[in-house]
């Protein structure tokens, strides 16, 4: 596909989800927004499905992406779902806020187009369908962000803005943000069917998509069951991946939950700074459920659900139970795998466990910066306990760091671990730079002054996480002191 070559109303969209029957959707066109700008385009996502991220600004795209014109062959649609929400059944829900615009062939497969902030649906339970520049930019950012360190996510193509007033705990301005993803399809799309006792619907979707995106699973003797397993493989290794980051979802509901094991949905997201294991980084979760320690748990929780929406394909409980008892094994295995990488350690060994539990123990006693901690710890030296000042400065309590780095230095000198090289991967594998809430709040600040400058360069800044960038350095210091009073909510 030549980006140059494709204008927006000619965009080459396929139609596969609307190919289902009409029960699993509702067509309808997107609500345009007054006076839509450009606000931010993602070249990386671009890239993706051929286009051209410098036309993304010119005005037959920003139309497109702002829902005031649609695609020639493309046929709009809000998906319908259910799901538990904080732990409770919710019932139905479905898309309040996006509107599916097809999906574009690419080497990779299909890629679907999704506007988030596109206007009402019949799914919208009495919201206005609207997005806020505010949680746009949260999103757009974060989600390129999670790409860039390899964390399985859906994408964000672009944001268009309109000086639309939006009411929200305040008056905000409205904005539309692309997101991309193989296939939007949730645990709560498969929970919906289940509720409402429509085995035939259920039997539509899981086909769907087997077929469409675990094809190799048809050959098995029970297919339900294969996805089952491969679904829970896959969201165990996703939260691995949060975990070694400190990312924080904030609301792990079944309706966020997605089938392919992506990242989705980025509401009250954060970062974890100085780290405490129970962390909320969502003000509306006043319970803690989906804090950062129970992250793992949630998403077995998930799969159970899951699980209990399959069982009628899957035919018998033990199968069902079966396909479920491999996600803690995998979550295990993925996040210890990723431990010993982010300490550079080139083998396994019984006591790693031990070695972890007590970083972590360390971490919590001394509410270590969670980035900061990892960056710097490549730079220990196996043989030079006296130049580690700058870790020992990060812990009140450095004799319990001493302590701790003692038990590491015993582990490298165990596999003849040499410094500059282990230096050089754990560089690979630590980030520098990650989305902190304040940086977001910068640049949703400026934007909200009509200055997008910030998003773009914070966005560069996001896409090479684990490089130096010497000129960049600020981006990776400790949270200024007004950020202490950031919150954010479902409403983000």
């Amino acid at each position: 596909m030549t980006g140059t070559a494709i204008s927006a109303l000619t965009l080459p969209l396929n139609n596969g989800f609307a190919a289902l029957p009409p029960a699993f959707y509702t067509r309808l066109m997107p609500t345009p927004l007054p006076a839509p700008y450009f606000v931010a385009a993602s070249a990386p996502a671009a890239s993706l499905v051929g286009l051209d991220p410098a036309r993304l600004a010119e005005p037959d795209f920003v139309d497109l992406l702002s829902g005031n014109a649609v695609a020639a062959h493309s046929q709009p649609l809000a998906a319908v779902y259910s799901g538990h929400q904080f732990g409770v059944w919710a019932g139905q829900l479905g898309d309040g806020r996006a509107i599916l615009l097809g999906d574009i062939a690419t080497e990779n497969g299909p890629m679907e187009l999704q506007l988030k902030g596109a206007g009402a649906t019949p799914y919208s339970r009495m919201g206005d369908g609207r997005a806020v520049l505010r949680s746009s930019i949260r999103e757009f950012l974060c989600s390129e962000a999670m790409a860039a360190l390899a964390i399985p996510t859906s994408r964000a193509l672009a944001i268009m803005g309109s000086h639309q007033g939006i009411m929200r705990e305040t008056v905000e301005t409205a904005a539309v943000v692309t997101r991309m993803a193989p296939s939007f399809v949730r645990f709560g799309s498969f929970e919906h069917w289940f509720s409402r006792k429509q085995p035939e619907q259920l039997k539509i979707l899981a086909d769907y998509v087997i077929d469409n995106f675990y094809a190799g699973l048809r050959a098995q003797d029970n297919p339900y069951q294969a996805l089952l397993a491969e679904v829970c493989r896959r969201t165990a290794h996703m939260i691995a991946h949060w975990q070694a980051v400190g990312f924080m979802h904030g609301v792990m509901n079944t309706d966020n939950m997605s089938i392919l094991g992506l990242t989705l949905d980025y509401g009250p997201f954060g970062f974890m700074e100085a780290f405490d294991a129970e962390h909320i980084c969502n003000h509306t979760d006043s319970q803690g459920r989906y804090s950062y320690a129970n992250q793992p748990q949630v998403g077995h929780w998930n799969c159970y659900a899951l699980g209990q929406a399959l069982l009628p394909l899957i035919g018998e409980v033990p199968l069902a139970q079966a396909a479920l008892d491999s996600y803690e094994p995998a979550f295990a295995a993925k996040m210890n795998e990723l431990l010993r990488a982010k300490l550079g350690l080139r083998t396994e060994q019984d006591a790693d466990t031990q070695l972890f539990d007590a970083m972590f123990a360390v971490m919590q006693a001394n509410h270590v910066d969670f980035t900061n901690f990892f960056r710097a710890l490549g730079n220990l030296q196996v043989g030079a306990p006296e130049h580690d000042t700058g870790l020992r400065d990060m812990f009140i309590d450095r004799p319990a760091f001493d302590g701790w780095a003692a038990q590491y230095r015993a582990r490298l000198l165990l596999e003849h671990s040499d410094d500059l090289p282990r230096k050089l991967a754990m560089d690979q594998v630590n980030p520098k730079y990650v989305l902190r809430n304040y940086l977001a709040q910068v640049a949703i600040d400026q934007a909200q002054q009509q200055d997008y400058t910030e998003v773009a360069r914070l966005l560069d800044v996001l896409q090479k996480p684990f490089d130096e960038q010497p000129e960049h350095q600020h981006y990776a210091a400790l949270p200024p002191d007004w950020a202490s009073h950031l919150e954010v909510s479902c409403s983000s």
